[in-house]
């Protein structure tokens, strides 16, 4: 099947034809008629195959008619991580070039003026990382309210960073009359859970297995000891015929160290990682595409949806601690028909990790020997994953120190002896002599009483102390004699009566009538 039995238009069939493909994938043979018919699709598909140009070829004959407002845009696609957008953004400028069709991405590290600048020219597409957009739309900068088709994009990895919530409060300001795709390259019961909720009457698409592997990546496994992972991966990387490559590790910290030991052995290698600035991000990741940059050793804000042309290797220094990471990560190479190459360096207690990755997809990796380096095998497995918490330098056995069982919880103790009944109470030990009875302490002697005391000679006793003079009686006081100005008793005092009015003198100047206000006394 060709792209012109797809539907599509003609400048978008010319855009994709001086790309350089011919066919379909088969994601994109299914999905793009349900899309241009408008229904909402649900399509699950392994990293690699094509999803983004599945819903970016259709939505551009389906925005090819209309204008946008300002600040409201007509169509949304929501991406977990800012590499992700910045690539969706421009595969529509590679697919679009021929359409009028303005376009604004809203990712971090931007500044809000030039974002603005966008979205005040009317944007017909609009991409977004979740945080960016609730930061847009709480200050009043857009409106949702003319959203005609809605894209969720890599909804796991939206699952696995936190972004639900963000994403169902973006939903539920958007129109309910709308287009929805919703894709994922894996399907867990809360993916699933989530699209009956956003998807109405879907057409679900599914071309692969749930996080299975492409067939066109070779890969392999070496078993080295945790302090000889950076030998084995220099060999490696001398051994293999590299073209550029992709050393993912588990936490951001080991990014920074690895490559400055790359970088210290000779070797052309960059970092990217989610601490960096997004134009430290972005440049290094252009250099990467562009060959300036031949190792770049990444945390797993690389492991999704990056597109690099024909990349050959990818190496995992640490295994990843979720299964569907491995499938994620070895996913850069491999792509559009190419060969791809994947080794993962793993320590002999990581053996637990290694088979939860080979059960999801359902094959054995390969053990690989590096020249110089002895070949190890895994500690012996006791039934779960065990991982080095957030990074390396974790307890190496199944165990710990602290009496936890091989299965994660508390060791069982071990049986005690059942103590003996205790002897009764006449019984005596017969290795601890008995002590003797205490003898009867004698009563105490009651004291005898004290004499009296006898009156001190310097002090004489009260009958002995002379009477003190009485004082001489104060002289009654003659009688007051009445005031003469004492006040009438109430009786005699004038009564004013307020309801007799006629007694009162009439103010002048006022004429003979008087207002009754004005007329009232005064005291």
């Amino acid at each position: 099947m060709s792209f012109e039995s797809l539907g599509l238009s003609a400048p978008v069939l010319q855009a994709v034809a001086e790309k350089g493909y011919t066919t379909p994938t088969l994601i994109q043979e299914k999905a793009i008629p349900i899309c241009l018919m408008g229904r909402d699709v649900l399509g699950c598909a392994q990293t690699g195959t094509g999803k983004t140009a599945s819903f970016v070829l259709p939505m551009i004959d389906i925005l090819s008619e209309g204008r946008a407002k300002a600040r409201m845009p007509r169509s949304l696609i929501l991406e977990p991580t800012r590499e992700l957008a910045a690539q969706v953004a421009e595969n529509f400028e590679i697919y679009g070039k021929y359409h009028k069709l303005n376009m604004a991405l809203l990712i971090g590290g931007v500044s809000f003026p030039d974002q603005e600048r966008a979205l005040e020219r009317g944007a017909d597409v609009l991409i977004a990382t979740p945080g960016r957009l609730l930061d847009h739309f709480e200050r009043g900068g857009i409106l949702l309210n003319d959203v005609k088709i809605l894209v969720i994009d890599e909804a796991d990895r939206m699952l696995d960073m936190g972004f639900i919530p963000d994403v169902e409060r973006i939903v539920a300001t958007l129109p309910p009359l709308r287009q929805t795709l919703f894709f994922s390259a894996t399907m867990p019961p809360e993916i699933k859970r989530l699209a009956d909720r956003f998807l109405s009457n879907p057409k679900e698409v599914t071309v692969a297995p749930p996080a299975s592997a492409s067939k066109n990546i070779v890969q392999g496994l070496v078993v080295v000891q945790e302090e000889d992972k950076r030998e084995a991966l220099r060999a490696l990387i001398k051994e293999q015929d590299i073209k550029n490559a992709i050393v993912f590790c588990n936490r951001k910290k080991d990014v920074a160290i690895l490559q400055g030991s790359l970088k210290k052995h000779g070797f052309n290698a960059g970092a990217l990682h989610g601490d960096m600035s997004q134009p430290a991000r972005m440049e290094t990741l252009e250099k990467f595409k562009q060959g300036e940059i031949q190792i770049l050793v990444a945390s797993d804000v690389a492991a999704r949806g990056l597109d690099i042309v024909a990349m050959s290797h990818v190496f995992n220094f640490d295994v990843p601690f979720s299964p569907e990471d491995y499938v994620h990560r070895i996913g850069r190479t491999g792509r559009a028909g190419n060969t791809g190459h994947s080794f993962t360096l793993a320590s002999p207690d990581e053996g637990g990790l290694v088979e939860a990755i080979e059960k999801l997809i359902g094959t054995t990796i390969p053990r690989v020997e590096v020249p110089g380096m002895a070949e190890l095998a895994f500690e012996p497995s006791d039934g779960r994953r065990r991982g080095r918490g957030r990074g390396r330098g974790g307890s190496s056995s199944g165990s710990s120190s602290r009496g936890r069982s091989a299965g994660g919880g508390r060791s069982p103790r071990e049986a005690r002896p059942e103590r003996e009944p205790r002897p009764e109470a006449e019984a005596v030990r017969p290795d601890v002599e008995a002590r003797p009875e205490r003898e009867a302490r004698p009563p105490r002697p009651q004291r005898e009483a004290r004499p009296p005391r006898e009156p001190r000679a310097d002090h004489p006793s009260r009958e002995t102390r002379p009477e003190r003079e009485s004082r001489p009686e104060r002289e009654a006081r003659p009688p007051r004699e009445p005031r003469s100005d004492r006040r009438p008793e109430r009786s005699d005092r004038p009564r004013h009566d307020r309801r007799d009015r006629d007694d009162t003198p009439a103010p002048m100047g006022l004429g003979d009538h008087v207002p009754a206000f004005l007329a009232r006394p005064t005291r």
